[in-house]
């Protein structure tokens, strides 16, 4: 892994940021479960969503890329024999398959890297063997599956990770039966259950929610379609934090209409006092002072560690409460953040689920970790508008997680980043 020296620069311009990470996944499943050819563009092919594409593969899908558009033919999904799936380090792409290949009966044995063997997939454990499914783990990865899925009644937990529940919502309409997905406790991160029903529904498959979860009907068919995925908003955060520490940016391809549950950044952004406009598609952010606010980011826990360098300059004291699951994440994402501000001198300390920062006017050059985790490289790296020195960060490869073009669009707004060996 390379380091990456940041210089202190404002960041102004347009940028575009990459396809929605989530939606693709989800569309690249749907597509690879219908029958015939869909096209699924624009595709930025990220290591994560790699995975799920040559997890699809193995699972019979056949899968060809030219330029940004994904073709699929899901027509053989599911006609091989027992697979190894390397899930990488995405938690996506497991949790979303684990059901879905046991829907297809396949006998398949999941794999992955980094801190993904040690992710929880319990909810899992719990439920799947009880719908005819022989689940062999230690308690994470490796994990062997084989058996045919069973249709009935699924009770699980809302509030460990919203990819269970979505993973069910792929899995559950290929099924004979009819299906209900009952919660024992509240979802989520509901934004992006919303996500995987109208991506579900675009592909001609109906989720029905009812009180206390979904009814998921039987016998449907994916159908193939034309997919076009929207801008992400989980990396237009890191984008508006750059606008909110002193300038002015704009994002020409978010949709001002999306289920991403990120997108609510908007409305926090502007509470911290940024001046967010929309014309024609475009987002322009600017800012010269910010205040600071309570955040509650149960739903939106990726949004963190860009909101807590925002907080870090903010006047006043931001509290984030609500994200305890992002001690289970790439890294321990509070404690990562806590670390590296601090090391920049700013004043922020963890609390169980979430982090206090009292902001100041500017912060220090210094050397920070990035833990192997894109996001953050990316929010530490934005940081560096208003510090009166270098910052060198560890790790800047794990940004192909996610965002592999990030450092170039960096510069691309004015952004002094350098690679440093070692």
């Amino acid at each position: 892994m390379h380091k990456v020296k940041i210089s202190p620069k404002k960041l102004e311009g347009t940028v575009s940021v990459p396809p929605s990470k989530s939606a693709a996944h989800r569309a690249i499943i749907c597509a690879s479960l219908a029958r015939g050819k869909s096209t699924v563009r624009p595709i930025d092919l990220s290591n994560d969503i790699n995975a799920t594409i040559d997890c699809m593969k193995n699972l019979g899908a056949v899968i060809t890329l030219d330029g940004d558009t994904l073709t699929v033919d899901g027509t053989n999904t599911f006609n091989t024999a027992g697979k190894v799936l390397d899930c990488g380090e995405s938690g996506s792409t497991l949790r979303f398959l684990i059901p879905v290949a046991a829907a297809g009966g396949m006998e398949a044995a999941f794999v992955g890297h980094g801190k993904l063997p040690e992710r929880p997939i319990g909810v899992y454990a719990d439920c799947l063997p009880k719908k005819g499914i022989s689940f062999n783990t230690a308690g994470g990865l490796p994990l062997e599956i084989k058996g045919k899925l069973e249709s009935g009644i699924y009770e699980i937990p809302g509030d460990i990770s919203s990819q269970f529940i979505t993973g069910l919502m792929l899995a559950l309409p290929l099924l004979e039966g009819d299906s209900e997905i009952r919660l024992t406790s509240k979802a989520q991160s509901v934004g992006y259950i919303n996500m995987t029903t109208d991506i579900m529904q675009t592909f001609g498959v109906n989720v029905e929610e009812t009180d206390y979860g979904w009814k998921i009907a039987g016998k449907q068919k994916y159908i193939p379609q034309s997919f076009t995925v929207e801008g992400d908003w989980s990396h237009a955060a890191f984008f508006m934090t750059a606008a909110a520490l002193g300038s002015e940016i704009c994002i020409d391809n978010l949709s001002m209409t999306s289920s991403q549950g990120d997108k609510k950044c908007v409305e926090i952004y502007r509470r911290f006092g940024v001046d967010i406009t929309e014309n024609n598609g475009i987002l322009t952010i600017k800012s010269d002072k910010l205040v600071g606010i309570e955040i509650d980011a149960e739903n939106i826990p990726d949004m963190v560690p860009a909101l807590s360098v925002a907080a870090a300059f903010a006047e006043g004291r931001t509290i984030i409460k609500g994200a305890a699951r992002l001690r289970i994440k790439e890294c321990d994402r509070l404690a990562a953040m806590t670390d590296g501000l601090s090391r920049l001198g700013a004043n922020i300390r963890e609390t169980e689920d979430g982090l206090i920062i009292d902001g100041t006017d500017i912060l220090h050059g210094g050397e920070v970790e990035g833990y192997n985790d894109h996001r953050i490289v990316m929010s530490l790296a934005m940081a560096a508008a208003r510090c009166d020195g270098d910052i060198i960060i560890s790790d800047m490869e794990s940004v192909n997680k996610s965002y592999p073009s990030f450092f170039e669009d960096y510069k691309k707004l004015g952004g002094k980043a350098d690679v440093i060996m070692g």
